[in-house]
């Protein structure tokens, strides 16, 4: 079941990072990164092709209360999102079972510095002892190994492969993994 979310007024810090609500005033910084190739791609979207288009999402982010903004702890910038997503169900999870699916883009301009690990470390321990989550979910399409790196640095452990239809009229094949909250073991029941 998706457990409910709402970030309004949530701050994590982490050493390089603070993960926060968006705000209108994050727009370029926003575009900045979302309107590079390659980017978008990784997680299923086209580059933004207007600043009118990262308005719309920002506004998207703002209402939903549900996505973080990576904002550099050193000047101020955003760099980055990480959503914690309504998860379709599946029959490898219990129906009862509370939990989100964590969705995050970088920008390339700051890949393969270990930031995205810092952040979903950071938000797996909000979840987990703050929000009381019994799991986490993530994926990544085959080609993206960078996601990959992040998602087994960060513990998960495999769950399937699925066709994952994006945004743009594809589909990617996609792996999925699962993380259980390690202070709930032996109290959730996986064959329930």
């Amino acid at each position: 079941m998706n457990a409910p979310v709402d970030i309004t007024n949530i701050r994590i810090e982490t050493p390089r990072l603070i993960l926060r609500p968006w705000r209108q005033s994050d727009l370029d910084d926003f575009y900045e990164y979302a309107g590079v190739d390659g980017v978008g791609q990784m997680a299923g979207w086209q580059p933004h092709e207007s600043i009118q288009k990262s308005q719309m999402i920002l506004d998207l982010f703002i209402r939903e209360k549900k996505t973080f903004a990576l904002e550099l702890r050193e000047n101020g910038k955003v760099i980055g999102s990480l959503g914690l997503e309504p998860r379709e169900e599946s029959h490898e999870i219990p129906e009862a079972l509370m939990g989100r699916e964590i969705g995050y883009v970088l920008s390339k301009d700051y890949w393969g510095r270990g930031l995205m690990p810092e952040a979903v470390k950071a938000v797996i321990d909000y979840c987990f002892t703050v929000l009381d989550f019994d799991y986490l979910t993530c994926g990544h399409f085959y080609r993206n190994n960078q996601s990959c790196r992040v998602i087994e640095k960060c513990g998960f452990s495999y769950l399937r492969d699925i066709d994952f239809e994006t945004r743009m009229g594809t589909v990617e094949p996609t792996r999925l993994y699962v993380l259980y909250n390690p202070g709930k073991r032996g109290k959730i029941c996986l064959s329930c």
